[in-house]
């Protein structure tokens, strides 16, 4: 499917496109032409697929500034962790409105 940014790589390929591309780039004259070539032969579907790969590892190594892939995972499971407790915390809401409700209503 045409613009799928959801296809998932193993993470060996991605690493050896990388390593690819680091090797390569000082035969060609651009970054771009330089990633076209390593996105031929290892079969990834498009050159902005390593663009990002490539940038990524250079913020991971610190070459770069931006989050790091282990500060947006981190990110990524606060945010998991606190949407589930906030439905928790709805819940809870809507539980003990329940019970007040009865309580006043016995009573």
């Amino acid at each position: 499917m045409p613009g799928n940014t959801n296809k998932r790589y193993p993470a060996e390929l991605k690493t050896r496109a990388v390593r690819m591309y680091h090797e390569t780039r000082p035969d060609y004259e651009g970054d771009w032409p330089a990633m076209i070539k390593v996105v031929e032969l290892v079969g990834v579907s498009t050159p902005e697929t390593l663009r990002r790969w490539v940038r990524q590892d250079e913020v991971d190594q610190g070459q770069r500034p931006g989050l790091t892939s282990e500060e947006s995972a981190e990110i990524k499971r606060l945010k998991r962790e606190n949407a589930e407790l906030r439905r928790a915390n709805a819940m809870l809401k809507a539980a003990s409105a329940y019970v007040g409700d009865r309580c006043q209503a016995v009573a």
